[in-house]
């Protein structure tokens, strides 16, 4: 690439994908417990190279929790620009909807090195276990699953 590459200027965001479960009041979200934030989180993770962020979300939610349910529809699709808090640039970060049904909740089991539990947490108070740019997304997520839509967001906003 020359100085005069028009490349040079394009953004090459870190992409991210988690999935949601939500139970089956769609009250509750299935959020795991990592042993490197202190915070709860959804299934999920980083893109590797060569994977798609379905492919990503499959594989993240194989690593952490031992089972491949199916992943379904995208729900949201948020654009993180550069932050304090966005820890080494501007991120896409999606959401799929996915299923757990009795049977695959009764395989569930943590790796116990990347995370070490899981809980369902209500909608309603997930301010008290994760934060905030988390919250408005999986809310949106959950929204956007019971109306059969998708949402872009930026920042975690509409």
């Amino acid at each position: 690439m020359t100085d005069d590459d028009p490349t040079l200027s394009f953004v090459t965001p870190r992409v991210a994908a988690g999935a949601l479960f939500l139970d089956e009041t769609g009250e509750k979200v299935l959020m795991v417990v990592p042993s490197y934030k202190d915070y709860l989180d959804i299934p999920g993770g980083y893109v590797e190279h060569g994977e798609t962020p379905r492919q990503a979300v499959v594989r993240e939610v194989e690593e952490e929790l031992g089972i491949r349910p199916p992943i379904g529809d995208l729900l949201v699709t948020d654009w993180w620009q550069d932050s304090p808090e966005s820890n080494g640039g501007p991120k896409v970060l999606m959401v799929f909807a996915s299923e757990l049904s009795h049977e695959l909740e009764g395989q569930l089991k943590v790796d116990g090195r990347e995370i070490v539990g899981y809980r369902w947490s209500p909608l309603s108070s997930l301010e008290e276990v994760t934060i905030p740019r988390l919250v408005n997304r999986l809310r949106r997520a959950a929204a956007a699953q019971l109306s059969g839509s998708m949402t872009y967001l930026e920042n975690g906003e509409r």
